[in-house]
C-alpha cells in the first residue's frame, strides 16, 4: 500500500511547512519549529513588500474628486418629508415601445420625472404607470 500522491507521481509527498529533500533526516522537537517560524517570517515579510507596492501603485493613479454641477440635486424644503424622502412625480411621458415575449406582448413608456434630467429618465411597464398614476 501507498500515499495517493506517491501512487500518481511516483514519490513521497514533500510537506509544505519543511520543504526538506524526500528522503533527509527529519527535524524533530524545537528544530522544526524555528525552521518553520523562519519560513513564515519570510513569507510575511514577501507578502508586506508585495502590499506597500501594491498601496504605492494604487496612490500614484489615484485621481481626486473633481466637482461637477450635476453631482448634487436640490429639492425644494416643503417636498421634502421628516425622514428626508421625497415623493417622485411623473412629469412626462417621453416614448412608448412594445417588447415582444415569446407569447405576451408587454407596453414599455419612458417616463421624465420631475426634478430629474433628460437622461435620467427610466422605462417603466405601461401596467404600473396607469395604476400608480391613474
Amino acid at each position: 500500500k501507498c500515499a495517493p500522491f506517491e501512487m500518481l507521481y511516483g514519490r513521497k509527498c514533500r510537506a509544505l511547512i519543511c520543504w526538506d529533500q524526500v528522503r533527509e533526516r527529519v527535524i524533530k522537537g524545537p528544530e522544526m519549529i524555528e525552521v518553520t517560524n523562519e519560513k513564515v517570517s519570510v513569507s510575511k515579510e514577501k507578502l508586506k513588500e508585495a502590499r506597500t507596492r501594491q498601496k504605492s501603485y494604487a496612490d500614484k493613479h489615484r485621481r481626486g474628486y473633481k466637482y461637477h454641477p450635476l453631482h448634487v440635486i436640490s429639492y425644494p424644503l416643503d417636498q421634502i418629508c421628516a425622514n428626508l424622502s421625497y415623493v417622485e412625480e411623473l412629469e412626462a411621458i417621453l416614448d412608448r415601445q412594445d417588447r415582444v415575449m415569446r407569447k405576451k406582448t408587454i407596453a414599455f413608456v419612458k417616463i421624465l420625472w420631475r426634478n430629474h434630467p433628460e437622461r435620467e429618465a427610466t422605462w417603466e411597464t405601461e401596467e404600473s404607470i396607469q395604476t400608480s398614476y391613474p
